[in-house]
């Protein structure tokens, strides 16, 4: 029998898991090779799926997330109330009625945390020592409120984009008459 640890993990499901746990995309396969390295890549796809849906492998894989999401705070409530925060955002907290940009310092948090990005060009006119300032461009890029309300939508609390599927019953009918038809021997 295969030597277990205190997770009740074999050598290889444990590097297999925290690889798993390490990675920013969460690839499975990419685990698996790292577990097992001689692996194929289509074996890997295969296996590490398998080991995915073991009890102790997955039970260590949801306890170490659940733990992590309680470290940092970072659960699906919180990620709802950002995505909120985002959809709210109002141009006017940060332009004056001149169409100027108002200091950073008068921004709200959300405008300073999420914006997209931020170019300032300094604008010239002369050359040498005879150059001076004459302006400064800013460019803002605000955040993507179309991706935002995607997400939103997506979000497992809202579910604004499942599918919904009618189960009345009419296809079951549909099948329980064209059976009967053929039982009688009508063709349907």
């Amino acid at each position: 029998m295969t030597k277990r640890n205190h997770n009740n993990l074999t050598e290889k499901w444990q590097v297999f898991a925290d690889s798993y746990l390490g990675d920013k995309n969460l690839n499975a396969t990419k685990a698996y090779r790292l577990a097992y390295p001689n692996a194929a890549q289509r074996s890997a796809e295969v296996e590490a799926a398998k080991l995915l849906r073991k009890p102790e492998v997955a039970n260590y894989i949801e306890k170490a997330q659940r733990a992590r999401s309680e470290r940092t705070q970072i659960n699906a409530d919180y990620v709802l109330s950002r995505l909120v925060e985002i959809d709210q955002m109002d141009v006017l907290d940060i332009l004056n009625d001149d169409g100027s940009l108002k200091p950073i310092s008068e921004w709200p948090k959300v405008w300073r945390q999420y914006l997209a990005g931020m170019d300032l060009a300094e604008l010239w006119e002369g050359r040498d020592d005879k150059r001076k300032t004459v302006g400064v461009l800013k460019k803002i890029k605000w955040p993507d409120k179309l991706k935002n309300l995607e997400l939103l939508g997506k979000h497992i609390g809202v579910q604004a984009f499942r599918d919904r599927v009618n189960h009345e019953g009419e296809l079951v009918d549909e099948m329980a008459t064209l059976m009967q038809q053929i039982s009688d021997g009508a063709t349907p």
